[in-house]
């Protein structure tokens, strides 16, 4: 039995730092898993830097809230599932996916979430487990799932090459070149194929 594993930012939706960084002005918040592999000292440096301009969980989820799925991610999507089980697995966080969830159909999605202080500055996050990604691929093939996984981050790799079939998707060319064992889409009609062939 199968279950196709896709990453959310970058795969189905923009990426939300970047969306608030041009939203906010703050160039630095556009750094993401594309470029800093390790994702706790990402994220502390994101949250200092809210923190620097004064700004909380408020502002970002009026950013978020204006983001639409990327073009032809829902239908992709609503393929798929017709297809196999999907599980979207994310780094983002329950206060930002929520929206987005919607927008696309409310798939099933495992994240993280955000510690709130009471004046609405983040002030820290939750990962759901360690190595989230990976973590949840060995757990769904404990159970005896064969598991596909798509993503365009360092952080998608460990359960993109985990799987019985892993595909990289609109990803850098630093990845794309380091990764060149991994297949490499840029269209859904390109990965949904080879999703197809994979199941």
């Amino acid at each position: 039995m199968n279950v196709v594993c896709l990453d959310l930012e970058g795969v189905l939706v923009p990426e939300i730092w970047i969306a608030f960084s041009e939203e906010s002005g703050i160039d630095e918040l556009k750094r993401t898993t594309r470029d800093e592999p390790d994702y706790d000292k990402l994220m502390k440096w994101r949250i200092g830097i809210l923190r620097e301009h004064g700004l909380g969980l408020d502002g970002i989820q009026k950013t978020i809230a204006g983001i639409d799925p990327l073009p032809g991610a829902r239908d992709f999507l609503d393929e798929l599932r017709s297809l196999t089980q999907v599980i979207i697995i994310s780094d983002t966080f329950e206060q930002f996916a929520t929206p987005l969830m919607k927008k696309l159909g409310w798939p099933t999605l495992f994240c993280n979430t955000l510690e709130v202080g009471s004046d609405g500055m983040i002030t820290g996050y939750k990962m759901r487990c360690p190595q989230s990604k990976l973590t949840t691929v060995r757990a769904l093939q404990s159970m005896g799932f064969d598991t596909i996984a798509a993503g365009d981050s360092f952080n998608d790799l460990a359960m993109i090459e985990a799987g019985k079939k892993g595909f990289l998707f609109r990803t850098t060319d630093a990845i794309r070149k380091n990764y060149a064992h991994i297949p490499a889409f840029d269209e859904y009609v390109d990965l949904l194929a080879a999703i197809r062939e994979a199941l």
